[in-house]
């Protein structure tokens, strides 16, 4: 619950931050529209119009991925701006009115409570009659007011997110032609993804448990045909040590593949598990108030795995920082490391992760310069999409 809290309360700050940032681009907007709708009727003035129109899209889109968690489509125009302003800039003056009037009575209100001296305020109601004062009242009246504006800048973003899809981008023939070709990628790549899979763990079982698996016949056979009874024992002694080896192999391979503590304990003890086996001390910030789905879960998990193993391999890393969190539409992820960098996106591993986080109509980005750090980060949608 404190968890959970805690994450409402920063999705709340950010919306009101959102908001309050909306009016202030609101004015810009209106300014420039009175200014770009005449300057349009001069054919050479046009080009710089769309440009600045262009350029507060931008913003928009800046805005709404920032403070209010939602991304949207290259597309909109005069139209949006023209409705995105006015009413932003309205909502936004009525909400920051809300918290400047709140805060004020709830500074005077505390204010008289503490110096004293405030005046009594009689409530007459049918059959009861409670006498307060005035700093009681101004306390109560500011908390509710600042209440209301939270709630209002809540209301607001929800709002600006529906205005978004339903102006900022494209329409619903282009919405439908682009999900056409992002599902025929989407589906190749699961098959790359799950052929690459495939071939990884044909490697694994040929050069470890196989090699561990002839080892162990050889030593077995040499035992049996020993007629010496110390070395048979011997033989025996090496079998028995060879055996567990391939029994770690074996664990070790079938971890690779799916961990059993994913299903059984949950995303935080499987990135523990990664965390301990690590060979550099990992650091896990796990902020997310309930499980995801498993598919997303899943993903998580070897976005983690997959990091943390290139970044000891490949990259001498001395430490790693895991972050886990979300907002109200998506669950991310980052993985940093202080280690040399160079990261090659298009690598194996992380182009399989690449595909798996598309095919979730997630995001994938890889930033390793060379000399480091590294940064990988995923972030994917809280629904699980059906295609």
């Amino acid at each position: 619950m404190p968890r959970l809290l805690d994450v409402s309360g920063r999705r709340g700050v950010r919306t009101l931050v959102g908001v309050l940032a909306g009016a202030v681009l609101g004015v810009v907007e209106l300014v420039f529209l009175c200014a770009a709708w005449p300057a349009r009727l001069v054919p050479a003035a046009r080009p710089a119009c769309d440009r600045g129109a262009e350029r507060l899209l931008a913003l928009e889109r800046a805005r709404l991925a920032a403070w209010l968690g939602h991304r949207t489509a290259e597309g909109g125009g005069y139209g949006f701006l023209a409705v995105r302003a006015t009413a932003g800039l309205m909502a936004g003056y009525a909400v920051a009115a809300g918290l400047f009037l709140g805060c004020l009575l709830l500074f005077g209100g505390s204010r008289d409570l503490l110096v004293g001296g405030s005046e009594s305020v009689p409530f007459v109601l049918p059959g009861v009659k409670v006498i307060s004062n005035v700093g009681v009242v101004a306390v109560l009246m500011g908390g509710f007011l600042l209440a209301l504006a939270l709630a209002g800048a809540v209301a607001v973003g929800a709002a600006e997110r529906s205005l978004a899809d339903r102006l900022l981008g494209p329409g619903s023939p282009e919405r439908m032609r682009r999900r056409i070709a992002e599902l025929t990628e989407t589906r190749s790549d699961i098959v790359r993804a799950v052929d690459d899979e495939r071939r990884r763990i044909e490697r694994d079982l040929h050069d470890g448990v196989q090699q561990r698996g002839v080892a162990l016949a050889m030593l077995l056979g040499r035992a049996e045909h020993s007629a010496d009874p110390a070395r048979t024992r011997e033989l025996v002694v090496q079998a028995c040590a060879e055996s567990r080896l391939l029994l770690d192999e074996l664990r070790s391979v079938a971890w690779r593949i799916y961990p059993t503590a994913l299903d059984e304990l949950g995303l935080p003890a499987a990135l523990a598990g990664i965390a301990e086996q690590s060979g550099v001390p990992v650091t896990v910030r796990y902020g997310l108030a309930g499980r995801p789905a498993s598919s997303i879960e899943t993903a998580l998990y070897f976005i983690v795995r997959e990091a943390i193993t290139n970044a000891v391999k490949h990259a001498d890393a001395r430490a790693v920082l895991v972050v886990v969190d979300e907002d109200e539409q998506t669950v991310s992820v980052a993985v940093s490391d202080d280690g040399a960098g160079g990261a090659d996106p298009s690598g194996g591993g992380l182009s399989g992760l690449a595909r798996r986080v598309r095919a979730l109509d997630g995001t994938f980005t890889v930033d390793s310069p060379p000399g480091g750090p590294t940064r990988i980060t995923a972030e994917l949608p809280k629904e699980v999409p059906c295609g």
